[in-house]
């Protein structure tokens, strides 16, 4: 089984930066990858951001250019840095973590942009 803990959350004012991490505890089994999901209430959840065991990315539009993720491997950890945040960047985001047995996620960690 594997632990996700998700911590960076907050509240930040339109144009501004947070930084999300999420480390990864447990038994992982074999190469995995790391992302960010984000979800309004009453809406699916979305991918943010995701980087595979070997570093390649991949973004959803609305983010590119603002959002950049990171992992380091040695921390089993993954970053999230949120620049230029807009209003409509608010809501929950969601550590996702995939291996080759599963798919696990955090608890999820707010993000509220107003000023």
């Amino acid at each position: 089984q594997v632990q996700l803990v998700e911590s960076g959350g907050g509240l930040v004012q339109p144009g501004g930066s947070l930084r999300l991490s999420c480390e990864a505890s447990g038994s992982i089994f074999g190469p995995y990858a790391m992302g960010w999901y984000r979800q309004a209430p009453g809406k699916q959840r979305d991918l943010v951001a995701v980087i595979t065991s070997g570093g390649i990315t991949n973004y959803a539009d609305s983010v590119k250019g603002r959002f950049t993720i990171s992992r380091d491997n040695a921390k089993n950890t993954v970053y999230l840095q949120m620049n230029s945040l807009k209003f409509e960047d608010t809501t929950v985001y969601y550590c996702n973590l995939r291996d080759l047995r599963s798919n696990y996620w955090g608890q999820g960690t707010q993000v509220t942009v107003s000023s």
